[in-house]
């Protein structure tokens, strides 16, 4: 498809997800539990999706790859070694502004 309003329910229904490295992207896949492997775009300038894919293939939360490398990815794959990603604590961030404002 082009364009879809939601991959929510793609999302759930899925067994393996292969993205690019939005921070959205990657964020919503995880959040929902699913594995992820990451596929970079190494022809973009200031990569910011290529410094994401890396840190959260560091944590151990994605595989990591390029459009060259995606098959080879595939086929030596381990999922079972994948962390799940932790859910988001709003409230921190809400203290710490708090804070920042005087509030606190």
């Amino acid at each position: 498809f082009r364009f879809k309003d939601s991959l929510a329910e793609d999302l759930r229904s899925a067994d393996l997800v292969i993205s690019h490295a939005g921070a959205g992207s990657c964020l919503e896949t995880l959040e929902e539990g699913k594995p992820l492997i990451v596929v970079t775009n190494e022809k973009l300038m200031d990569n910011h999706q290529l410094e994401l894919a890396k840190q959260l293939h560091r944590d151990g939360h994605v595989l990591c790859c390029s459009c060259s490398t995606l098959v080879e990815t595939l086929e030596s794959m381990d999922l079972s070694t994948l962390k799940p990603f932790p859910p988001g604590q709003p409230e921190k961030f809400a203290l710490f502004l708090d804070e920042v404002v005087g509030f606190r």
